[in-house]
């Protein structure tokens, strides 16, 4: 299985009396990550299932992404993916889709780069993943503990050739 993992892009700062929820992204975080998403369709990623965080500004990330990767099927929200979840929570709901040939993940840092180490197989491995990153691991098995393989990691910045 393709396991892509989307990072949310660039979101509103949080408002006196606006709940953490409804931060929504901004017109920066939408370009950045509609470039990601163009690298990324280039590369031919085409996921077979969309997971996102109910929060609002990962789910308008996973609709730019199923927009952006042609896809059609329902979003699928799901508690995996908020920002108090862990890595076990991912993987055992990435287990539950394993019929599938590639899955895309929107979501939240720290669980994100969080679930790359533990995709990996490593705790003490350290990935940052920025807002709007993109990173694909192909994982062949889907025991108790995961054994994946990176592949590749795409940030923003390589998106529009500005280092």
């Amino acid at each position: 299985m393709q396991i892509y993992m989307l990072r949310h892009g660039i979101a509103e700062d949080a408002r006196p009396g606006t709940s953490d929820r409804d931060r929504a992204l901004t017109k920066e975080g939408v370009e950045k990550l509609r470039k990601v998403l163009a690298v990324a369709r280039q590369a031919g990623v085409s996921p077979g299932l969309i997971l996102t965080s109910p929060l609002r500004r990962a789910v308008e990330t996973a609709q730019i992404a199923a927009e952006a990767l042609d896809y059609k099927q329902p979003i699928l929200h799901t508690d995996a993916l908020t920002p108090s979840s862990s890595p076990e929570a991912v993987w055992a709901e990435i287990r539950a889709h394993r019929s599938e040939a590639a899955i895309l993940l929107a979501g939240h840092e720290p669980l994100i780069g969080e679930t790359v180490s533990y995709l990996l197989g490593s705790s003490r491995v350290l990935v940052e993943m920025k807002k709007g990153a993109l990173v694909r691991i192909d994982v062949g098995e889907f025991g108790a503990a995961p054994r994946g393989s990176l592949q590749w990691l795409l940030t923003p910045k390589l998106a529009t050739g500005r280092p």
